[in-house]
């Protein structure tokens, strides 16, 4: 991306600023890959408990995340590419699966400068998290990352309606709005992935600033942001602070 095209982005949104910000979480603030290493590795660990080797399937859970971490039925997979029979691994799945789904990190790595870009940004404008999944572990993701006290409020989609109303169905989008007090059309949406961040902006007429962090980073612009930017802070900069 040239500087002009840049400048032009920065102006846009520095000359109409936002009311308010709303930020996605996995991959935009921290390595959504942080937690899914240790997710695997608490599979591994009830796997072992059932006779498995522990090594061998952390690896086999890791490999199906990196192949897509929102793809459905990562643990089938991985019992499948370990070599467990489809009968004995129904037997293992509902274990490796709560073992997944209750795995709480003490701390999670945010990416360098997000903390003081997030505390910039809130200082300025009132800013909401909007994040889909499971919601137990998307809190606890926030718990670990030290961020939830930064945002004015939480919305996960998940919470509303289940998976049908994850990015982009624009419900979860139409709620950060609402509890912010604002149109949809006053806010920014800043988030890594365009089929899902981008898209649920330009579903509601927001504004979006797309980062590139994280595994969508090379995806392409489908649909396009108002601006984009390497990082977090580099958003904020865009935002004026």
């Amino acid at each position: 991306m040239n500087t002009d095209r840049t400048e032009i982005d920065r102006m846009d949104l520095i000359e109409k600023p936002p009311l308010a910000v709303v930020i996605d979480l996995d991959d935009t603030l921290f390595p959504q890959c942080s937690y899914l290493y240790g997710a695997s590795r608490a599979v591994g660990r009830a796997g072992a408990g059932a006779g498995l080797d522990q090594v061998r399937l952390s690896r086999a859970v890791r490999r199906q995340l990196v192949a897509g971490s929102d793809r459905g039925g990562t643990i089938d997979r991985a019992l499948a590419a370990y070599g467990i029979a489809p009968d004995p691994a129904a037997d293992l799945i509902p274990v490796l699966v709560a073992a997944f789904t209750t795995y709480r990190p003490r701390r999670l790595p945010c990416y360098p400068g997000a903390v003081e870009a997030l505390i910039a940004i809130s200082s300025r404008f009132p800013v909401a998290c909007l994040t889909d999944g499971n919601p137990d572990i998307q809190r606890a993701k926030l718990a670990a990352t030290g961020l939830t006290e930064a945002f004015t409020t939480i919305v996960i989609t998940d919470e509303l309606g289940g998976r049908t109303l994850r990015k982009p169905h624009p419900e979860g989008l139409r709620q950060a709005a609402e509890t912010l007090g604002v149109h949809p059309s006053d806010l920014v949406m800043i988030g890594d992935r365009p089929a899902k961040d981008m898209a649920v902006a330009a579903a509601l007429g927001a504004r979006s600033i797309r980062v590139r962090t994280g595994e969508y980073a090379d995806a392409p612009d489908d649909p396009a942001p108002t601006a984009h930017a390497p990082d977090l802070p580099a958003a904020a900069a865009l935002l004026g602070l």
